[in-house]
């Protein structure tokens, strides 16, 4: 029998394509996503889908009895892929924005993951792999909250992996950086909604900020395409001793490498010089050029 994964954040991205390969390699696929327009593409394109909202109590319930219904009560593995990223300086996050940042990246994902850890528990065996990111190893300036979220998702899922030891429940971080996906759109939406440019002390870097977020195209070097995490992903769910983190793009390596080596004021300023270029406005065109 075809072992069996629930996958979240499957609308586009990361979690579409692992949903389509794992499909293609022989795995029984439960791909989900928020909004049930995007569940409907989902299905037209020959997977099994269903509606999982991370922010939703009851939709992560529903879901998990769905896929337990199909699969007469076994899971084999989950990937907690759903999340978004909300930018903007940490002075100008209201209570609410951050709250909001944690429910579907962390909090979401963590219901999700106590729901099913019995389910693997009482099978014998079981794979939960976590979709974190660079920005869970260091953090960036105007990415606050998804840095706190995912730092915090680190931290949970390396105490989850410690305490699961001996369960036959394989638990892994995925630590992707820049990869090609609909995140920078989600995020400039999520810009647009609660961050207020006019009043803020850093007005003018967000105008840089929006220039690289709705930049077409990759927006920094070293981006790989999705297939990158597919490839992580499948050593995850196959390897009999899966590794605890699994970094993706050569960012990932190279930050984790200056995170350990270099002293904390020079790993500052090395991201403070990372965050200002990719985060210059973009170069206002001459007048001649303007005038054709």
């Amino acid at each position: 029998m075809a072992k069996s994964i629930l996958i979240t954040g499957c609308s586009s991205g990361i979690g579409l394509h692992v949903a389509l390969g794992l499909q293609q390699r022989g795995y029984r696929v439960f791909a989900t996503a928020r909004k049930l327009e995007d569940v409907s593409r989902l299905r037209e394109q020959g997977l099994t889908a269903l509606q999982l909202d991370l922010d939703d109590s009851a939709s992560i319930n529903a879901a998990v009895e769905e896929v337990l219904a199909a699969t007469g009560g076994t899971l084999y593995a989950l990937f907690n892929n759903g999340a978004y990223g909300q930018p903007g300086a940490v002075e100008d996050l209201s209570r609410e924005t951050l709250r909001a940042q944690f429910e579907t990246n962390l909090f979401g994902t963590h219901e999700l993951t106590c729901r099913v850890i019995p389910v693997m528990r009482a099978q014998g065996e079981g794979r939960i792999i976590q979709n974190s990111s660079l920005l869970g190893i260091v953090s960036l300036p105007f990415r606050g909250a998804y840095n706190a979220s995912k730092h915090a998702l680190e931290g949970l899922t390396d105490t989850l992996r410690l305490e699961l030891y001996g369960s036959g429940i394989h638990v892994c971080l995925v630590e992707p950086g820049p990869i090609l996906s609909r995140f920078r759109a989600n995020a400039f939406a999520a810009y647009l909604r609660n961050i207020d440019r006019r009043r803020s002390h850093f007005h003018a870097v967000y105008a840089g900020i929006e220039a690289r977020l709705t930049k077409e195209g990759p927006a920094a070097p070293f981006t790989l395409p999705p297939e990158a995490v597919l490839q992580k992903v499948l050593h995850a769910l196959e390897s009999p001793r899966p590794r605890s983190h699994y970094p993706v793009t050569f960012p990932t390596y190279l930050f984790d490498a200056c995170r350990r080596l270099l002293p904390k004021r020079a790993l500052d300023w090395v991201l403070r010089r990372v965050s200002a270029d990719e985060n210059a406005p973009a170069p206002t065109p001459p007048s001649s050029a303007r005038d054709r």
